[in-house]
């Protein structure tokens, strides 16, 4: 075996310095991510996700133990006075129930967010999902619904701008 020359050495050295600044800025990176973007773990996020678990699921009072005065009303309306039957049947019976529920992506509007979540049926309903919008609202410390629209198919171009039009399909109120 020949002992490595200077050059060798140097390339050798050169690489690791090269990886291992990959590696910081990879870190950094990640680090950031983390740190300045919200994940479900946000509680207007959880929230939102809870809402719409329950009321696909058939359980009125945690769901309108989550949403707006104005929605609970709205839910009076409802079929025998169910958010659940509302909800319900905004889904067609062949996308089957509901099999999961999570966060898409969230607008800040002032101390209120703009939720879309993505959920599933038993059917497998398209491959991009159901898209909900939410409307979260602080309000005495927690987080309330405050508008919800869709229940659609993410293709359906009624998604399009669902946050901001009064025409939304399924929206309450």
């Amino acid at each position: 075996m020949r002992p490595q020359s200077e050059p060798d050495a140097m390339n050798s050295r050169t690489l690791v310095i090269l990886a291992a600044a990959l590696i910081v800025v990879v870190v950094i990176i990640v680090a950031a991510t983390l740190v300045f973007t919200p994940g479900q773990t946000e509680p207007a996020f959880q929230a939102a996700v809870a809402f719409v678990e329950a009321a696909a699921r058939g359980d009125d009072a945690a769901a309108l133990a989550l949403v707006s005065p104005a929605i609970r009303d709205a839910a009076a309306t409802c079929p025998q006075g169910s958010i659940s039957a509302c909800v319900d049947a905004y889904t067609p019976p062949e996308w089957g129930d509901l099999k999961s529920v999570v966060f898409r992506r969230a607008t800040p509007d002032g101390a209120n967010w703009d939720v879309d979540l993505i959920s599933y049926y038993a059917a497998d309903r398209g491959a991009s999902g159901v898209c909900i919008y939410t409307r979260m609202e602080p309000v005495d410390g927690s987080w309330q619904v405050t508008r919800y629209a869709g229940f659609i198919h993410c293709a359906d171009p009624a998604w399009r701008d669902i946050s901001s039009n009064p025409d939304a399909p399924n929206s309450e109120p």
